[in-house]
């Protein structure tokens, strides 16, 4: 059935003959700096990535503690520990004020510090620049919790209003930072932190901005869709919270949490400002699904022309491509239509192209999803290596596998050809797709400049405080001033 359409696709001439190596576009945009928290542990983009050579399996169940009494149990998924946890006077926040703040504002805080930390940015220094805050977040589930408390004062309701709305996730990282570049949140459901990746690279572009922090951050709060998640036959999520893309046994995809932030900038101003490039970004693009079967329904033909679109923009062929990220959402129709479209666009090589996801192993990030994928990528580039995809027992039946241009890794396996060239692939329930080319750096290192390696005193946070049932923040001992870092002298 399926697969006679994809023999037919592939007679179809193809337009995409292998190009020339070529060197980064003009517009190329640097990778220099990551953050993450993703679940098994993964506090720092050097943790993550042994989560994924190791091949774990990061899916467990929801803590009682974050449990309603009568909450089904137990409920898998990728979770994080310790979500109620917040050094709130590091940032300069009151512990009033921090009490109302949406654990995902905190995340973001925390993670971007971080990013920049990794990139060899002294954060104080990007005060009154032109710095850009690109997020990606869909779910506001404490704003829900939160309602259930009562008010006291017209100081706590201006405290939710701004701890709780989506757009303050980019506006609070912005402010905190004093950058007066662009900030917003992107909302396509599960595309949307790579879409803010792509936000990110058309402002620098654009010169919009000269550095910009992009990612996502998705947390679950409230466990009161699991009631009807796994009451359903026909249910989205499987009920072991474990995402097996590509499989026979795919019933749906885990829900999971986390939070990813990349450093971007403009290649050649990376390199003339001798930042550590990790990789770059050779293109991306964002397109709609339209018309399908169903609002929620992915659109093969959008999805190919979107990866198409973005392989001629970054100047090279489906051949020169050693591996995909999928989406891979694990649900028996989204499979299907990404492996139809993967096997239609690089169905013409001389060897096999590596897909994978790594929602096998931290489950489904749904807004931070795409950034996860992204990080796990620039990672594989950095090492020459593809990590293994996890819960593949018997591939899906529907495709002749034998042959099929695709490849799912089953262990470490070492990067495909001379050149180190990725696609990240993503699409929401809101019919938003997102794909982006990026490509391991061989160029030159030079060492960062002498004011990025300067040593500063920084704070640190001692003894924790009590919580809350809402995520009351450990208050460390140091007060910070209250308004904006002024620049270090």
């Amino acid at each position: 059935m399926f697969w006679v359409v994809i023999v037919a696709q592939f007679q179809q001439c193809m337009s995409d003959q292998p190009a020339e190596k070529t060197t980064a576009p003009s517009d190329a945009i640097a990778i220099i700096g990551m953050g993450c928290r993703f679940p098994g542990g993964s506090d720092s983009p050097a943790a993550f990535w042994q989560v994924l050579v190791e091949g774990r399996d990061a899916v467990c169940a929801l803590p009682v503690s974050r449990c309603r009494a009568d909450a089904p149990s137990p409920i898998y998924g990728g979770f994080l520990e310790q979500v109620d946890q917040f050094d709130a006077a590091f940032f300069g926040i009151a512990p009033r004020e921090a009490l109302a703040l949406d654990p995902q504002q905190r995340l973001v805080l925390e993670v971007g510090w971080e990013a920049l930390e990794h990139a060899g940015i002294d954060p104080h220094w990007l005060f009154d620049q032109p710095v850009g805050v690109f997020l990606g977040a869909c779910f506001h589930d404490y704003a829900l919790l939160s309602q259930q408390q009562p008010l006291d004062s017209p100081q706590r309701e201006l405290h939710r209003l701004t701890g709780t709305i989506l757009g303050a996730l980019a506006g609070r990282l912005a402010y905190h930072l004093g950058v007066v570049g662009p900030a917003l949140v992107v909302d396509t459901t599960s595309s949307s932190s790579l879409v803010a990746v792509h936000q990110a690279c058309q402002s620098l572009r654009t010169q919009e901005c000269d550095l910009a922090l992009a990612g996502g951050v998705n947390l679950i709060l409230d466990d009161a869709w699991a009631d009807v998640a796994f009451a359903a036959e026909d249910s989205i999520h499987a009920p072991d919270g474990r995402c097996k893309v590509f499989d026979a046994a795919a019933d749906g995809f885990g829900r999971g949490e986390g939070c990813g932030i990349v450093v971007l900038k403009r290649l050649r101003q990376a390199e003339a400002d001798g930042d550590p490039i990790l990789g770059i970004i050779r293109s991306s693009l964002v397109n709609q699904d339209g018309r399908s079967s169903g609002l929620s329904a992915p659109n093969g033909r959008s999805q190919e022309l979107l990866i198409r679109q973005a392989l001629r923009q970054a100047g090279c062929s489906p051949a020169e491509v050693g591996y995909v990220e999928a989406h891979g959402t694990g649900t028996k129709l989204g499979d299907a239509v990404e492996l139809g479209t993967l096997a239609t666009v690089f169905g013409e090589r001389d060897r096999p192209l590596w897909i994978g996801s790594v929602k096998s192993n931290i489950a489904h990030l749904e807004a931070a999803a795409g950034i996860a994928g992204f990080i796990k990528v620039v990672l594989a580039l950095q090492h020459g290596q593809i990590p293994p995809h996890l819960h593949l027992h018997q591939p899906n039946p529907q495709f002749d596998w034998a042959r099929l241009p695709l490849q799912i890794p089953q262990q470490l396996e070492a990067w495909p050809g001379p050149r180190r060239i990725a696609g990240v692939n993503s699409f929401g329930i809101s019919g938003t797709n997102a794909h982006v080319v990026v490509e391991g750096w061989d160029g030159p290192h030079p060492p960062a400049p002498l004011r990025l390696r300067s040593v500063q005193a920084s704070p640190v946070s001692g003894r924790g405080g009590t919580e809350h049932s809402l995520g009351q923040p450990r208050i460390g001992d140091w007060a910070a001033p209250d308004g904006p870092h002024p620049p270090a002298p």
